[in-house]
């Protein structure tokens, strides 16, 4: 069974950093690309970014380029969020999922985490 597990959300205020956590079990992790999504009250879910199987190709959202940063890591089975230089409108309920092609649509994903909030004060 395959399970991604989101961890490291909290409350920061605007400019501060947070690092998420999306830890993957049931599944070959290092065939997989990963994908982090986040939803806002009232809104859709959006892409924030993606990263290939290898770690080597890399795609943010346009909104989040350059303050945040997805990495990997295939030995821990694990991939991060860096967020920096956060912004009140960066709250909601991010998560990671699983696919077998990079992608930044929600119906190319094939796993969901149970997603963490993180809420951004000004």
């Amino acid at each position: 069974q395959v399970q991604l597990v989101e961890s490291g959300g909290g409350l920061v205020q605007a400019g501060g950093s947070l690092r998420l956590s999306c830890a993957a079990s049931g599944l070959t992790f290092s065939s997989y690309a990963m994908g982090w999504f986040r939803e806002a009250p009232g809104k859709e879910r959006e892409f924030v970014a993606t990263i290939s199987w290898s770690g080597g190709s890399t795609y943010y959202a346009d909104s989040v380029k350059g303050r945040f940063t997805i990495s990997r890591d295939n030995a821990k089975n694990t991939v991060y969020l860096q967020m920096n230089s956060l912004k009140p409108e960066d709250t909601a309920v991010y998560y990671c999922a699983a696919n077998n092609g990079l992608g930044r649509h929600v119906p190319e994903y094939d796993y969901w985490g149970q997603g963490t909030q993180v809420t951004v004060s000004s």
